[in-house]
């Protein structure tokens, strides 16, 4: 994610670190390589002319300059005019005092605006919610079929009807429906075109003048960088939209769409789409996205991912079989897929405040394939093998690669990472008390 805009960020500030005074001078220097890494990034031209303008005239100023570490200072004025430029904070789902809050889910075709419905519908349900997706996109063939199927995955209701229906009757009806079952949040799905056209957006108009939303998203994505500020303001001039919702966003190395949406159009940033997977939609935080940009990390995502995503009974349970020196294959097994569950490990390291630094970090990583290979080796040993893997000579690893599958190398990587994590883990301390503490993070390293 802004892969390319985090490094031209990185080297120059990693520039301005090495002086212990800042002239205006170096100033200049520093905002002209800002300017060409944001033109690079495709954010829009009159953006990056009003934030270098902003920048430099809190940097060249009585701020810096009465300061003892004027190049720190610079980068805290960049990662403030990032937040400030992204939103300043949060922007959360407007909701109605009176349930259900429905909210209309707009876009183009190709955008992932039906998968984000039944994304947005699983981030409310494990929110305590009780949602209810409505397909009103009747024109596009199989997108009915679709949304059922994703409804169908994450445990959520789907109100249909039939192909070739009429879109707003579908939509009105969708919100009595929720009304009746007693949900609280209506999602509704709509139909999109390969670009925007006046029938598109009359049938759109009439939808939002029928059902009342609380919420009008538009969901673009964000690696078709500013097209995607374009669509985002055509569409506002005809709906009045509440928010967007940039998907795509893991594959975005730029980031133009990210930092030029809102000062475009004026529009919040709601939720940002990270991955294919159900789970992968966030909310947007200004201030973390631009420290992830800078190469700060984003502490408070990764320990709300953990602790979204890791069992805390399995994390206690760990930490007695830690502190007796009890970890076995099996243990480590369960650990890879507990990862598993918070994130890809290059995502989860990016988080880490100058982890984005260190050569080699965004080639880590651990994939479905990988972990079932892990399990088919370990579900090929012996009770005794997985308890005591010290006992595993030459005969046995070669017994083991043959009922799982893969290579005897395989058996031996496996082995070696096994106990390359045992020993890491006893680098959280002897006590019970810091072991605990970090499997409640689930904090547990694992490199290919």
């Amino acid at each position: 994610m802004f892969e390319n805009l985090t490094a031209r960020f990185q080297e120059t500030f990693r520039k301005l670190r090495g002086k212990g005074k800042l002239s205006e001078a170096d100033v200049d220097e520093a905002l002209r390589e800002i300017r060409i890494a944001l033109l690079e990034a495709d954010v829009n031209f009159k953006v990056v002319r009003d934030f270098v303008s902003n920048v430099r005239e809190r940097a060249v100023g009585q701020e810096v300059a009465s300061s003892l570490t004027p190049g720190q200072q610079v980068i805290k004025i960049v990662s403030a005019e990032l937040t400030r430029l992204m939103g300043g904070r949060e922007a959360k789902i407007q909701h109605s005092p009176k349930p259900p809050t429905v909210i209309m889910v707009v876009g183009l075709q190709g955008s992932g605006k039906t998968t984000t419905v039944a994304k947005l519908g699983h981030l409310m349900k494990r929110q305590g919610r009780k949602p209810l997706l409505v397909a009103a996109d009747t024109r596009r063939p199989a997108a009915i079929k679709q949304l059922q199927v994703l409804g169908e995955k994450i445990g959520i209701e789907v109100f249909a009807t039939h192909e070739g229906d009429d879109a707003v009757q579908v939509a009105s009806s969708g919100v009595a429906r929720g009304k009746f079952l007693g949900c609280d949040m209506v999602l509704v799905d709509t139909a999109g075109r390969l670009h925007v056209d006046d029938e598109l957006m009359a049938e759109l108009g009439r939808m939002q003048k029928e059902i009342l939303p609380q919420e009008v998203l538009l969901v673009v994505d964000a690696m078709t960088g500013q097209d995607a500020v374009n669509v985002a303001s055509s569409f506002d001039e005809r709906l009045e939209l509440s928010g967007v919702v940039l998907t795509k966003l893991d594959g975005d190395a730029r980031g133009g769409a990210a930092l030029s949406t809102r000062a475009v159009t004026g529009k919040p940033i709601k939720f940002v789409g990270v991955g294919e997977k159900v789970d992968a939609l966030e909310p947007f935080h200004p201030d973390r996205m631009a420290s992830r940009i800078l190469g700060m990390g984003d502490i408070l995502s990764l320990i709300e991912k953990a602790e979204a995503g890791y069992d805390q009974t399995k994390a206690g349970e760990l930490a007695e079989k830690l502190r007796t020196a009890d970890f076995t294959l099996e243990d480590f097994q369960d650990q890879l897929e507990q990862m598993q569950k918070i994130g890809p490990l290059d995502e989860i390291l990016s988080m880490i405040p100058g982890m984005a630094r260190i050569k080699g970090v965004g080639d880590m990583k651990v994939d479905d394939g990988r972990l079932r290979q892990v399990g088919a080796i370990i579900n090929s040993m012996t009770p005794e093998e997985r308890k005591n893997p010290g006992i595993i000579g030459g005969s046995r690893r070669r017994r083991i690669a043959k009922g799982s599958g893969v290579r005897v190398q395989d058996v031996n990587v496996l082995l070696r990472q096994f106990d390359q994590v045992k020993g890491m883990l006893k680098q959280f301390g002897g006590s019970g008390k810091a072991q605990r503490r970090a499997m409640r993070k689930g904090i547990i390293p694992f490199m290919q």
